[in-house]
């Protein structure tokens, strides 16, 4: 039986920072056969949304709204201005994602992405608590727009304090709020989890986004991940949203070297993105 999903694919893959340009890929994406195209947004003053509304309406494509966590947006700190400069953050995220008919914002929105230490038991707890209460008040504030959160767990080399599916569940009953969801990426549960299934099932029906590339962040089904299991537990919990394509262009030096790709993944980007969504409909059973 076919998996009941649809397909999108990051901008990041060919470029970054989102901006008025880089809506010249929409037609592009949706050419390729992709259903959604996700926005990832760096800077909101870049995102014009009156046109990236047009550009959505006119290429028949879904908007999913993405965060980029860097030093300064980060809730765990132990000064709170950068939680504040967070909530600013997001509230323009989410003010966004409202205007073009999106349901959530996602991403690794407890912590600043590359925050990865050997910490005291004491510290961690600490830290930890202060991702939940913050992360509380970021539900408040998402439901005043209509919005949820997809939390995003991360692989041990860029983050300490999230790294499993048991990890995430933990964080979502402690801000047990009902806008806090989950979002599920195969490149990083690829290095934590030792059964992509299980991973799954453990979220259940909080998962209400999924992101894939490889294990080695190229294309899908090049790679060594489980794709099977990672199926079935799509199919345990009856997950029916999208299924995105996420990895980056080697060709934006600041992107490269946030995420540490050395080396193109694939001979183009724009092959990257074709033979990957054609790998992801067969797996589906959608072709």
């Amino acid at each position: 039986m076919a998996l009941d999903v649809t397909f999108g694919v990051s901008t990041w893959l060919w470029t970054s920072p989102f901006n008025t340009k880089t809506l010249e890929l929409f037609p592009k994406i949706k050419k390729m056969g992709f259903d959604a195209v996700e926005i990832p947004v760096e800077d909101p003053a870049l995102v014009d949304v009156k046109e990236v509304k047009a550009a959505l309406a006119d290429n028949g494509l879904k908007p999913i709204i993405c965060g980029a966590f860097g030093p300064t947006r980060d809730l765990t700190h132990d000064d709170p201005k950068f939680h504040q400069i967070c909530f600013d953050y997001l509230r323009a995220c989410f003010e966004i994602s409202a205007v073009l008919g999106a349901r959530f914002v996602a991403g690794p929105m407890y912590s600043a992405v590359g925050k990865a230490r050997l910490v005291s038991d004491e510290q961690r707890k600490i830290e930890w608590d202060r991702a939940v209460n913050n992360l509380y008040k970021v539900c408040q504030m998402a439901e005043s727009f209509g919005q949820e959160i997809a939390l995003e767990t991360l692989n041990r080399f860029e983050t300490d304090l999230v790294n499993t599916a048991k990890d995430l569940m933990k964080m979502v009953a402690d801000i047990n709020h009902p806008a806090a969801k989950v979002l599920l990426d195969g490149f990083h549960l690829s290095i934590e989890e030792a059964n992509l299934e299980e991973a799954v099932r453990t979220v259940g029906d909080k998962l209400i986004h999924v992101q894939v590339s490889e294990n080695h962040r190229g294309i899908p089904g090049t790679g060594q991940t489980n794709w099977e299991s990672f199926r079935r537990g799509l199919e345990a919990v009856g997950y029916r949203g999208v299924v995105s394509i996420e990895s980056f262009t080697p060709n934006v030096q600041e992107l490269a070297g946030a995420v540490c790709i050395w080396k193109p993944l694939a001979p183009s980007q724009d092959g990257f993105a074709e033979q990957g969504l054609k790998f992801l409909k067969e797996w589906a059973g959608r072709i």
